[in-house]
């Protein structure tokens, strides 16, 4: 009898709970939390530096021979590093005062039903390549189109963006008595909705020199990287850090000749 009742409190047990499987989380739920880590992970890289704890930095190319060619000192490609190099923490702070020279790039997305051209993101370096502005900007008119295997632009960045006309007014502040350096300037002079004296502006894009390895017309910067600075860029997504970047070593290649050839056409 004692065996029954034993046996039956074990049935009775397993009766009264069921084992329960835990349901499937939908494929909407699994896609959320993929997304988030990406964009954890994107955040993280953003605020990354690649700092080492005596202060020094990991330089990319590109950084590299901004941050330790002194001046107006010749740069030569050949020269250039292929991988990341160590910069001391003297070296990297010493250079980041904004100067009287500054490189811009922005990026943009498509808004309205026309997909027009409006400003989503604007960064601006110094003449070593230090960052002095990187903003996301909320753009004017409705986004139809993120274009963000270009621009590397998505809906979650405007939770970090400031409106346009804050975005404006840094920028013109930045370029104030600025020479000012970039690649088409003019479309991103035009989407800011900013003017700048012509004979402050040294566009990479116009450059003669520069316009030889394209018959004449007006080259991409990604060859001229290629081409004068065996540097690639824009790869993937576009990185307005380094483009701006990359215009601003482009100059400095041939700061003499940008300065002759635009001091003539005044």
């Amino acid at each position: 009898m004692t065996g029954l009742s034993s046996n039956w409190k074990q049935l009775s047990s397993r009766i009264q709970k069921p084992e329960t499987k835990k349901p499937k989380k939908s494929k909407l739920h699994q896609n959320h939390v993929r997304n988030s880590t990406e964009k954890d992970k994107h955040l993280l890289r953003l605020k990354q530096n690649r700092v080492n704890c005596d202060g020094s930095v990991n330089a990319g190319p590109l950084e590299y021979v901004l941050w330790t060619t002194l001046g107006n000192n010749q740069i030569n490609p050949k020269n250039f590093p292929t991988t990341d190099n160590n910069i001391t923490k003297s070296k990297k702070d010493k250079r980041k005062d904004l100067g009287k020279i500054v490189a811009i790039d922005c990026e943009f997305v498509g808004v309205g039903p026309q997909d027009v051209s409006a400003l989503a993101r604007v960064t601006i370096v110094n003449f070593y390549g230090h960052v002095v502005m990187d903003e996301y900007v909320r753009p004017k008119g409705k986004v139809t189109d993120w274009r963000t295997n270009v621009s590397g632009i998505a809906p979650w960045h405007m939770k970090f963006a400031m409106d346009f006309d804050e975005a404006q007014s840094k920028v013109e502040s930045i370029l104030k008595d600025k020479i000012l350096v970039g690649h088409a300037l003019e479309n991103d002079l035009d989407k800011l909705e900013l003017s700048h004296p012509t004979s402050m502006i040294r566009d990479t894009s116009s450059f003669p020199p520069f316009r030889t390895i394209s018959s004449g017309r007006t080259p991409r910067l990604k060859n001229l990287a290629k081409h004068f600075l065996n540097l690639d860029i824009q790869t993937g997504e576009h990185n307005p850090i380094e483009d701006a970047r990359a215009t601003m070593l482009l100059y400095r290649l041939q700061k003499n000749d940008f300065e002759s050839h635009f001091k003539s056409i005044k």
